[in-house]
């Protein structure tokens, strides 16, 4: 008979859920679909739209740690490059002036998916952060690939690519910090 002490605390809130590999693959599947069904929420502005993909990316790092949500991130970004039209606005493939953004997604669900693996999703001020370095992760893969293919410089594609995300951004931050937080006050009961 097993003691408390040596009952594994589940890491992330996916943790929770029993199984193994089926549960870890469909996690990791359902990870991709979710990102990519956030991505048709759509706003168009020129050059980078808002989406709610970015929301997607930290809640998929969090709730599902880092293996899993790397591998969910880069299962989407292949998906879309093979053709399926998940990326933002039903599009698809490789490349553009966006591109940057979903290849920040795997590095940001890997920057999420650790801190939320050493409780960076357990209290509203540590969500706050860990939701903040997940977005901070996605602009510096985005915005150099941003600047390179439409050749704006470093203010014109702040201005672009960043400055009228932040308002935004701050919603979905404050959403995660009152969604992540409290999951886990109920997986407690």
């Amino acid at each position: 008979m097993a003691n408390a002490s040596s009952v594994a605390r589940p890491a992330v809130l996916s943790d929770l859920i029993p199984g193994s590999r089926v549960r870890d693959v469909a996690l990791v599947v359902g990870g991709a679909a979710l990102t990519g069904l956030a991505a048709q929420l759509t706003f168009p502005m020129w050059p980078v739209p808002v989406t709610g993909q970015t929301f997607a990316v930290v809640l998929v790092g969090a709730a599902l740690g880092m293996n899993r949500a790397v591998l969910s991130m880069a299962l989407y970004m292949l998906v879309g490059i093979a053709g399926v039209p998940w990326f933002q606005g039903g599009t698809s493939g490789f490349g553009g002036a966006t591109f940057g953004y979903v290849i920040g997604f795997i590095a940001a669900a890997a920057i999420v998916g650790k801190l939320a693996e050493r409780g960076g999703d357990r209290t509203v001020l540590r969500t706050v952060g860990t939701m903040v370095l997940g977005n901070l992760t996605i602009y510096a893969f985005g915005l150099p690939v941003l600047m390179a293919v439409t050749g704006l410089d470093l203010g014109k594609a702040l201005a672009a690519g960043v400055i009228p995300f932040l308002a935004g951004d701050a919603l979905k931050i404050a959403v995660a910090a009152g969604l992540l937080p409290a999951a886990w006050k109920l997986s407690r009961r």
